[in-house]
């Protein structure tokens, strides 16, 4: 239902998945299996994952800190997006990738919750994508001494908010990563 014309495709997109992003996010193990098991089943159904890697001040490009975690591994020929804002599609060549895979839906994982999953989501939203989130594959760390919700409440609402969201020929949605099907 993308506004997007030609753009028949779907892509797995995994957002932040480093080493300093999720070294103390909330269901850390669970989420990257979930993660895992997706990447897995893309690839058998030739559905293209593309990777973002967030790097800023202080979360240096380059760094060990910076790097996938070791749980996950981009294949050779999968691009990885780097990525400087929240919202991936903000000054990176995201859209331009898409757009050579003829791809109009996202299918949104990684970290975190509350920032860059959000961002991007609605990023993709406005720019004309289906975006639909994985409900158990996005994670964030623990902010509560900074006001935020405990993690699970923040995933908890992000995934309630988001199973609705829609604007005109697009829309949102949430999917458990057992029930994602590539062949749609």
């Amino acid at each position: 239902m993308t506004t997007l014309a030609n753009r028949p495709n779907t892509a797995l997109l995994v957002i932040d998945l480093q080493n300093d992003v999720v070294a103390g996010a909330y269901r850390r193990d669970d989420v990257l299996g979930a993660v895992n098991s997706l990447i897995k089943r893309a690839r058998s159904a030739s559905v293209p994952v593309v990777w973002v890697r967030h790097s800023d001040e202080s979360l240096k490009a380059g760094s060990e800190a910076w790097q996938i975690v070791a749980e996950l591994t981009p294949a050779p020929e999968e691009i990885i997006v780097e990525k400087c804002y929240r919202d991936a599609f903000e000054d990176t060549n995201l859209e331009q990738v898409l757009s050579s895979l003829g791809v109009g839906k996202l299918i949104v994982t990684g970290a975190q919750t509350d920032m860059c999953i959000r961002s991007t989501l609605h990023g993709a939203l406005v720019r004309g994508y289906d975006a639909m989130l994985v409900s158990d594959a996005h994670t964030t760390e623990d902010m509560t001494s900074k006001g935020a919700p405990p993690p699970d409440a923040v995933i908890r609402h992000t995934n309630l908010y988001w199973a609705n969201q829609k604007a005109p020929g697009r829309s949102g949605g949430v999917v458990k990563s057992g029930d994602v099907d590539f062949a749609l």
